[in-house]
């Protein structure tokens, strides 16, 4: 029996532009994944998660939701968020608050734990991930889970990169990697560095899902007079019908991940189809 697990993870999705191509891409996968992971944290106009739109992308192939900072944008992820169990908030909020930052699945019998967690370098305040991170590894280890995999929501480049080594250097060795993958998140912009590193596949930031013609999914005028002006502007989705889907694919067997690629492709959201793929 085959039991190598291909994973797919998609980087910020970003509005109804994201949204969209990201279902279509999904659907349009000439070989379905195992496993489906998107952040979501922008998945509603840009900022938090509506319940409709969280029904809909469970609908529509996404089997895990990792999320970040803005999470709590939209108020009624309070109401959902204890019920549902393929969506976690960052572990390092303080203890009480609502929602959980890792869940665990069974794919092909393997159990395997998603995790997400905040930076604090350049963000808002948050308990440290070195710390609460650490001590939820330690727990998933003893709890039978074979694979760990995190979403990094961060700034700054550097603690991704440090923090990430860290981990593989205190949980992987060359024949054994607990944590399979260490995904970045939060920048938007996807970076080249994808690597195995001590069997743990790794990017400092995967990217997002939305609009191309923006400035990481947020309309260019708005963006322009906030940033240009640095007085209050509201943000405004950009609603430019072609679309990038920004991730990576990973191959994980028992031991250690072998393989990971970026994921790189435009979707004609008018059209609901693929104009280029690259990576």
């Amino acid at each position: 029996m085959n039991d190598t697990i291909r994973l797919i993870f998609l980087g910020d999705i970003t509005g109804r532009q994201g949204r969209t191509a990201v279902k279509s891409y999904i659907a349009s996968l000439d070989e379905k994944p195992d496993f489906v992971i998107a952040n979501i944290e922008n998945a509603s106009h840009g900022f938090g998660l509506t319940k409709k739109n969280y029904d809909d992308l469970s609908a529509n192939g996404i089997d895990c939701f990792t999320s970040g900072n803005h999470i709590w944008d939209k108020k009624d992820i309070h109401e959902y968020i204890d019920d549902v169990k393929n969506l976690v908030r960052p572990i390092n909020y303080p203890k009480g608050t609502q929602g959980v930052g890792t869940q665990i699945f069974e794919i092909k019998g393997q159990k395997l734990a998603v995790l997400n967690a905040l930076g604090r370098v350049f963000m808002p305040p948050i308990d440290s991930p070195w710390q609460v991170v650490s001590e939820e590894i330690e727990r998933l280890k003893y709890s039978g889970v074979e694979h760990i995999i995190i979403d990094f929501h961060a700034e700054a480049t550097a603690e991704k990169i440090c923090f990430s080594k860290y981990l593989a250097h205190t949980y992987n060795n060359d024949e054994n990697a607990l944590i399979k993958g260490f995904f970045g998140t939060h920048t938007h912009v996807q970076t080249s560095d994808n690597q195995i590193y001590k069997g743990m596949a790794y990017i400092t930031d995967a990217g997002f899902c939305g609009a191309v013609d923006s400035v990481i999914g947020m309309d260019f005028e708005t963006s322009l007079r906030r940033l240009s002006t640095s007085l209050p502007e509201r943000y405004e989705i950009s609603e430019s019908p072609i679309a990038q889907i920004n991730g990576v694919d990973v191959l994980i067997d028992r031991t250690k991940s072998t393989q990971i690629k970026r994921i790189n492709v435009k979707v004609d959201n008018n059209i609901g189809e693929k104009v280029n793929e690259s990576a």
